[in-house]
């Protein structure tokens, strides 16, 4: 019985990474779509309302038939909904687009990525679950990694952007966080579509009174050389690296826990390395190559770490790896 067990345990966790690694990769397309609608005159404020909001409309259908006609699970999860929304989703992005007008990119992803320490510290401090020795190598390889990655040579830190990429720092976190929650009795697409949908109102919200400004093109997009429609583009963005990425990431929380999810994430900022150079012709430097290196095996260490903390400690002392719902 223990051999199923253990069998079951390890399918999860190997189905949780590769739908962490799905999740890292359609987020990190973002980056080269939306560059590519900037360039035509659109604003941050409404790439990020039209991704959300197409991601909510494509998801909701989903999410709905997932509940099976029982309505339950989403009056009893109202606030985990409306914070999952407002934090994991809508804080994120809008912070982070907040604090790239007042600094470098490098610096404000540097912030923001620096989400899985603070999901380590939460995980210790609140539910005393200390990190091993092999998990804190990890960390300490993949925070040299993406370093190198971000490339932050000459980079300089305002007060304000430093605020506002904190701010995206918390909503990552909570992002992580919450899609591990696997007991809920929310299925991990109806906790999707609900936050997309509350983040799009929040997203919504802000640009109706005028704190996110929203302005647009339908000019054509280039990319890789080759001449886009918008409608293409925004379809991307709404369904791959809004839709896709938010459902196949809370699938990742709920096999692999809030912390092995978190550093999986972190593979988003070499995939978009990669994009960019794949779509915007933005060659990386051999430091940032370097760099990916070295962030991929801290995430390798880090999972290695969080696989012998699972053996080594008695039951019920470790986050679960949940059972998908």
């Amino acid at each position: 019985m223990s051999d199923v067990a253990h069998d079951t345990s390890r399918s999860a966790l190997g189905t949780g990474l590769i739908l962490a690694a799905v999740s890292a990769v359609t987020f990190s397309l973002s980056g080269p779509f939306a560059a590519g609608l900037f360039a035509t005159g659109w604003s941050p404020g409404a790439v990020v309302l039209v991704r959300v909001g197409i991601g909510a409309l494509v998801v909701l259908p989903f999410g709905v038939v997932a509940l099976r006609g029982d309505w339950g699970p989403v009056r009893r999860n109202v606030r985990l909904l409306l914070v999952y929304g407002a934090l994991g989703v809508a804080a994120t992005q809008f912070c982070y687009f907040a604090a790239v007008q007042h600094m470098q990119v490098g610096p404000a992803l540097l912030i923001e990525y620096s989400s899985p320490a603070a999901v380590v510290t939460w995980l210790w401090l609140r539910h005393g679950q200390r990190p091993g020795r092999t998990t804190v190598a990890g960390i300490a390889l993949a925070a040299v990694g993406l370093v190198l990655v971000l490339d932050l040579t000459g980079a300089r830190l305002d007060p304000v952007g430093v605020a506002w990429a904190l701010g995206a720092m918390v909503g990552v976190s909570a992002y992580f966080l919450l899609n591990a929650r696997a007991h809920t009795g929310l299925p991990p697409l109806s906790l999707a579509a609900g936050g997309l949908v509350v983040g799009a109102a929040v997203l919504g919200l802000l640009a109706a009174v005028g704190v996110m400004p929203v302005t647009a093109s339908a000019d054509p997009v280039d990319l890789a050389g080759a001449v886009v429609p918008t409608w293409l583009v925004l379809a991307v963005l709404g369904v791959v690296t809004a839709g896709v990425a938010y459902v196949t990431g809370v699938g990742a929380g709920r096999r692999l826990g809030a912390r092995p999810s978190s550093f999986v994430g972190l593979l988003e900022v070499v995939s978009a390395v990669f994009f960019a150079w794949l779509l915007l012709g933005e060659l990386p430097s051999p430091v940032q190559l370097l760099g990916g290196l070295v962030l991929l095996t801290g995430v390798v260490v880090v999972q290695q770490g969080e696989a012998a903390t699972r053996r080594a400690a008695p039951r019920g002392t470790v986050e679960p790896v949940a059972a998908p719902d």
